[in-house]
């Protein structure tokens, strides 16, 4: 059997996720939309608002990045975390001046993520 690759090409546009699907010769021209809900959930258009916002204000810390999502705190730790699981963002610990508290401030940690799956 020859090996078929289906391309994804998933890309932020100013906050929201677009999606492109490519094809190779040999591939039905039919695609399963449906199956792209399943990479909707974790890639949906509040993460990409997040990570945009990430990119453009650079909060210094997962309270200053809610507050400018206008988004409750422990909603977006959650997403914040989701994300640095599968590689999206990293958390830089800071302490604040004047202060006893640590802080950590979510940066990008890459700039484009590719997502192969064989079959």
């Amino acid at each position: 059997m020859a090996e078929k690759t289906r391309i994804i090409e998933i890309t932020d546009n100013q906050g929201t996720f677009s999606y492109v699907l490519s094809k190779f010769t040999g591939q039905k021209q039919n695609y399963n939309y449906s199956d792209m809900a399943l990479l909707r959930k974790l890639l949906s258009n509040e993460k990409a608002r997040m990570l945009n916002v990430i990119k453009i204000k650079k909060p210094s810390s997962i309270y200053e990045l809610a507050k400018i999502l206008e988004r409750d705190f422990k909603s977006v730790r959650e997403d914040v975390l989701l994300l640095k699981k599968f590689g999206f963002v990293d958390l830089v610990e800071e302490k604040k001046p004047k202060s006893k508290r640590i802080s950590h401030r979510p940066v990008l940690e890459a700039s484009s993520i590719s997502i192969v799956i064989r079959v």
